[in-house]
């Protein structure tokens, strides 16, 4: 079985598309190396069809959802039940991160979980900083605070140039959803 010498931190983060898709391309990637990955997910309580797609990978790849986000469209702030969720998956993603058997842990939507109020930076960091070394941790979502951004070590902003979102084109199955 492969094992990673040395784990690093990357964040994918910005307002452009791409950042929980490249999150998924490292997994498979890492599975066709042998590499076991986990993907926490955070504010993604929906059937999204990578979830089909990785039950294929499912001796490599382990997927697990934590709160929804119903909360945002209503322009509220997440309630005692969504908090308790997506603290229990963090909860969940440590135990992951430190039994030994995964070589990358993914927390999806974790820097929005923090701009909306699930988490604290404080909380996210000290995961980071939990991380053993040979352990590589990706962490995704929009406005990543300055502070997760100077603790890791590979940041990738994806920058929106032009969206057809702008034009009034809703998520497409098999492309955004």
């Amino acid at each position: 079985m492969n094992k990673l010498e040395k784990g690093f931190i990357q964040i994918y983060t910005g307002n452009g598309k791409g950042k929980s898709t490249a999150a998924i391309g490292q997994a498979v990637r890492a599975a066709g190396y042998g590499l076991k990955t986990y993907i926490a997910q955070f504010m993604k309580e929906y059937p999204y069809n990578e979830l089909i797609s990785l039950e294929l990978l499912s001796e490599w790849i382990t997927l697990e959802q934590f709160a929804g986000d119903d909360f945002v469209y209503r322009k509220e702030m997440p309630n005692i039940v969504e908090m308790d969720k997506a603290r229990r998956g963090l909860e969940t993603a440590k135990a992951k991160m430190l039994s030994g058997k995964f070589d990358l842990i993914i927390l999806d939507e974790i820097l929005v979980s923090i701009h909306f109020g699930l988490f604290n930076d404080e909380e996210v960091m000290t995961f980071m900083k939990m991380k053993p070394a040979n352990v590589e941790l990706i962490l995704t979502g929009r406005y990543c605070p300055d502070k997760i951004v100077e603790a890791a070590d590979l940041v990738t902003e994806m920058k929106v140039i032009k969206h057809y979102y702008q034009e009034g084109v809703l998520a497409r199955k098999g492309i955004e959803s």
